[in-house]
């Protein structure tokens, strides 16, 4: 009873303490190894995505697997949507930094260096990907149980198995998918 006491006691006390709410909000970082190679998204389809997902200032875009975060930085600079970037590569979470940094849209975009299967996705309104078929497959029961109807997701070059699209683009010969939730 004492030691829990002391304990009880001794968090109050650190997380007084300034910045200790931030690093008691900090969760480890993953371990594991990243389940794609980065391939930027060619401009052209960054914009094409933004525009078939109707992104405006009021939007909150979730890009999982964010590389150097052009997507959620592109649509904060153009559209004034908020974003968070996720990724378990520590060189994409340094190069998201840099590329939020570059463009000032710190007050915006969020740079989150996490498993992006472990998150919780609620808070999107839009969610962009460009991984692997078999990690959207993957995907599609976290995003089915954790969206709110009307989010929409953007896809480039891969689909979600048996999920048909609402709409699909060709984009300089590069495809892109979207849907709105609930999918059917």
């Amino acid at each position: 009873m004492r030691t829990r006491l002391l304990a009880l006691a001794v968090t109050i006390v650190v997380a007084g303490l300034p910045g200790a709410t931030a690093a008691f909000s900090q969760t480890a970082a993953p371990t594991r190894r990243p389940d794609v190679i980065y391939v930027p998204t060619p401009e052209a389809v960054v914009e094409a995505m933004l525009q078939v997902a109707n992104v405006t200032k009021n939007d909150v875009v979730y890009d999982l697997g964010c590389g150097d975060g052009r997507i959620p930085v592109t649509a904060a600079r153009k559209y004034g949507a908020r974003g968070v970037c996720f990724d378990i590569d520590p060189e994409r979470i340094k190069e998201a930094n840099a590329n939020v940094a570059k463009n000032n849209v710190g007050n915006l975009v969020r740079v989150v260096h996490a498993d992006l299967f472990e998150q919780d996705l609620s808070g999107a309104t839009v969610i962009t990907l460009y991984l692997l078929p078999s990690l959207n497959v993957k995907l599609m029961p976290k995003l089915m149980k954790e969206l709110r109807p009307g989010t929409r997701i953007v896809s480039h070059a891969f689909d979600m198995g048996d999920a048909k699209p609402t709409e699909t683009l060709n984009v300089n010969g590069r495809t892109v998918y979207f849907w709105t939730t609930p999918i059917k």
